[in-house]
């Protein structure tokens, strides 16, 4: 981008603030054209809108986050202009997502199939043909009330929403919308525009409110930037958890019970070598693992202010005149073990962890394989400390999450957020505690960015953000400071100075996150080939021919014993080649023939699922090798054997 001062504005010709942004960098060659949208003193402003004084000017390209937003949910327009062209039902809502954007429509009596696409696409692009220009309007309330009188939900957005006696609208062609924008020039700025898929969705989410039908779609400025996206997309699909899942029978779903998943042997497997890994480091790192309930009464909820805020997404049920609910999560739980007893300064840091069976009640249309579930396990752990030391549980919390991520292969990006307008508690406070969340993380070593106002209303906190093997983020780990928690359960402790009325801070903290959502990841990260100390499929033992047979079973079970996930190929209708093969295709990270020879010498020939051939090895010494691998929990073990 750019940076750019205008003069003073009693300096300049009068026109000169009723021309447009766009037209200053005209003789900038290049410059204009390339631009997706302007930021004039920090706020984002569309590049035809007239400047209103002195200025600070960026120009923003498509390669900026918040540039994308606004190309995309220009392009959601264009969607809907579409959209109200093809079915003509009721436009809702239509905003830009992460990767692309949306547009959701009331059609009373019929849906949407994927086979009308490609016509929604040739109106999207004779729309964009047409570069019709996105025009700002300032509009009073009661007019708009009037021109949308045929569309109840832009009437509830009017009434609900707006509270000032303007609003503002864009038009583009026959579209005109309830938008704050600002948007791309015109649309033909959207050089390539692709549909990807429908699905049903609720009025604002709420599953009591009127069926909507969603349109999903794609834009960039450039045609080779949608291929690459495709390929990018057909990489994304053969890596797809779900797929792996099935293919290797990990896992699977059941319309009896939706968004809570069946993991089978070798998921489970997968599941608990996870849970194990995190439970090794909760005792290095001196944390105590807890058990707590899974239903609560509504009182507990009430205290904490779930209830008041979240208990839509809670399952509740009736017991004895008595309200209670599935638990969605820990912490209320974990205050209560706070303060069963009177607590000492000396126990602090008091770090409880947590892994209990959480249960959140999902829209139906919102449940996506294990990315979305409504049962799920977390890493879960509190820890309740003194505000003088937050600054190195901080600390502890980045050196637990470094240590896990690298076991993985990840890298991260980490992002403070600070104290947002609707904060509660003492300026102070908080002050006090994001210069130490800043302390830890510039301790820490590593980049982090500011996001200004971004934390929680109950305190500040520190994102992360992983990054896969196909350049996706993922948010798992959570460290978030909670000032109100405590406040809301009267949690006190007794200082040093014998004051018995102290209250500790706490620390939300999550690493994997949901495990569920985990597993999901690791899968694509890794396209189902499991690392060896995580693997469910290890070993797979081949005989040469059936008179090896005996000898493979018994170095199966040395194996087995010495604790690997093994197995044996006795199929005598596959031959060596294909069983071989097989093995490869299914993912074991070694495959061990042996054979007349290996049988002499009480050996195995060891070759791998990317045909990496080892050779002959003595059983006693792959087994020392792949303990002190999957000890180590070595990324790649194939090839460090």
């Amino acid at each position: 981008y750019i940076n750019t001062s205008l003069v003073s504005k009693s300096e300049t010709p009068k026109n000169l603030f009723g021309k447009v942004l766009y037209f200053l960098y005209l003789n900038i060659r290049g410059l204009a054209d390339n631009a997706v949208i302007a930021k004039v003193n920090g706020e984002l402003w569309d590049l035809d809108r007239p400047m209103e004084g002195d200025s600070t000017l960026e120009l923003l390209m498509f390669d900026n986050e918040e540039a994308q937003a606004v190309y995309w949910h220009s392009s959601a327009h264009v969607l809907g202009e579409a959209m109200e062209n093809y079915y003509g039902g009721c436009l809702c809502y239509g905003p830009p997502i992460e990767n692309g954007f949306y547009y959701d429509m009331y059609m009373e009596k019929r849906g949407v199939s994927s086979t009308e696409f490609p016509a929604l696409e040739n109106i999207c692009k004779n729309i964009i043909k047409e570069k019709q220009t996105f025009e700002r309007l300032e509009i009073r309330k009661e007019i708009l009330l009037d021109m949308f009188k045929y569309n109840k939900f832009k009437c509830r957005i009017l009434n609900e929403k707006v509270d000032t006696p303007t609003t503002t609208v864009y038009r583009c062609g026959p579209l005109i919308d309830l938008c704050r924008g600002p948007h791309v020039r015109h649309t033909g700025k959207i050089k390539a525009l692709k549909i990807v898929k429908n699905s049903s969705t609720y009025w604002e989410g709420k599953a009591d409110m009127e069926t909507l039908q969603r349109i999903y779609g794609i834009s960039f400025p450039e045609n080779k930037m949608m291929k690459e996206w495709e390929k990018f997309q057909e990489e994304a699909k053969n890596r797809d958890h779900r797929k792996i899942g099935k293919e290797q029978e990990l896992f699977f779903f059941h319309d009896l019970s939706p968004g809570s998943c069946f993991f089978l042997p070798k998921g489970a497997l997968l599941y608990n070598t996870l849970m194990d890994f995190i439970k090794e480091e909760y005792h290095r790192r001196n944390f105590t693992e807890v058990v707590s309930p899974n239903i609560y009464n509504s009182k507990l909820w009430e205290a904490s202010g779930h209830w008041q805020h979240y208990s839509e997404n809670m399952f509740s049920f009736e017991s004895e005149k008595e309200t209670f609910a599935l638990k969605p999560m820990n912490c209320p739980g974990h205050c209560l073990m706070f303060s069963h007893r009177p607590r000492s300064w000396r126990e602090m840091p008091l770090r409880l962890a947590d892994f209990g069976v959480l249960h959140r009640n999902e829209l139906s249309g919102t449940l996506g394989g294990l990315t979305r579930v409504r049962r799920f396990q977390q890493d879960d752990a509190h820890i309740f400390c003194t505000m003088e030391q937050i600054e190195e549980e901080m600390k502890g919390c980045l050196n637990f999450l470094q240590a896990v991520y690298a076991v993985f292969g990840f890298t991260f990006q980490l992002h403070l957020s600070t104290r947002p307008e609707n904060f509660l508690g003492e300026k102070e406070l908080w002050d006090h505690a994001e210069k130490q969340l800043q302390n830890s993380l510039d301790s820490f070593g590593e980049p982090w960015k500011l996001n200004a106002g971004d934390g929680a209303f109950y305190g500040p906190k520190i994102d992360i953000k992983i990054r896969d093997a196909i350049g996706r983020y993922h948010q798992c780990a959570t460290i978030q400071l909670d000032f109100q928690l405590p406040i809301r359960f009267n949690l006190t402790y007794v200082g040093k100075d014998g004051d018995d009325k102290k209250r500790p801070v706490i620390i939300h903290r999550a690493i994997l996150g949901s495990v569920e959502r985990m597993i999901a990841i690791l899968a694509e990260n890794y396209g189902g080939k499991w690392p060896f100390w995580l693997s469910p499929q290890q070993i797979m033992v081949i005989p040469v021919s059936p008179t090896c047979e005996e000898y493979a079973q018994q170095v199966c079970s040395d194996f087995f014993e010495a604790g690997f996930r093994a197995e044996v190929d006795l199929d005598q209708s596959c031959t060596l080649n294909k069983k071989i093969r097989n093995a490869q295709l299914a993912q074991y990270n070694f495959i061990f023939v042996v054979g007349e020879k290996e049988k002499a010498n009480n050996a195995v020939n060891v070759r791998t699922r990317d045909n990496k051939v080892h050779g002959e090895v003595a059983v006693t010494s792959a087994i020392e090798k792949l303990t002190t691998l999957k000890v180590l929990r070595t990324l790649h073990a194939e090839e460090e054997f």
